[in-house]
């Protein structure tokens, strides 16, 4: 390895090969984050390979959601306990999660009751429910696959492509675990031979 010199970037192609700005690396530089480790006869920036770990540390803190005062105290050392710190990132970033399913709970709500179901359909539908602890015989089968298609058949093209996709993303939504759930429980309602 003697005789090798070590990899240099100047700050735009340190910006082109990491997708930042240049602005953004400059700002780095006057915030103190990252200063580059040497420069040209000229002034100009030049980072090594030391500066790129420490651009991927204060990338990836910002990816967690620090503010920039809160990457440069974590990355001085200045924190008493920086756990502490990612800790609180870390209940946020939680409580993100949970408004989140939330939205999405009443967002699937909301679509499901796009198409408001008649009076008689909500009667039948409760009357199914009431039978649903308990796998379908042949004939209550067949009679719902025919109800299902007598329903899509009284839908408009422009219905029907609506339901589908109201359906799709109601089914994108849902988590693997959700969708097993849905399948065995359509399983367990099918009647066997």
């Amino acid at each position: 390895m003697a005789g090798m010199t070590e990899r240099t970037w100047r700050v735009g192609e340190l910006a082109e090969a990491t997708g930042l700005s240049v602005r953004a690396l400059h700002h780095y530089d006057q915030l103190g984050l990252l200063t580059p480790s040497r420069r040209t006869t000229a002034g100009h920036r030049l980072y090594i390979d030391a500066d790129v770990r420490r651009l991927h540390q204060i990338v990836a803190l910002r990816g967690f959601g620090l503010t920039l005062t809160e990457v440069a105290r974590l990355l001085a050392g200045d924190l008493a306990d920086p756990r502490e710190l990612i800790r609180q990132q870390l209940e946020q970033v939680e409580a993100t999660i949970t408004a989140a399913e939330q939205v999405r709970r009443k967002l699937v709500d909301v679509l499901d009751g796009l198409s408001e179901p008649s009076a008689q359909t909500l009667l039948d539908l409760v009357e199914r429910m009431t039978t649903m602890d308990r796998r379908l015989t042949h004939e209550e089968f067949d009679a719902l696959n025919r109800e299902r298609q007598a329903w899509r058949e009284s839908l408009s093209p422009e219905q029907f492509a609506e339901h589908a996709e109201r359906r799709r993303q109601a089914t994108a939504a849902m988590t693997d675990e959700q969708l097993r759930e849905m399948r065995e429980r359509r399983a367990a309602l099918v009647p066997q031979d």
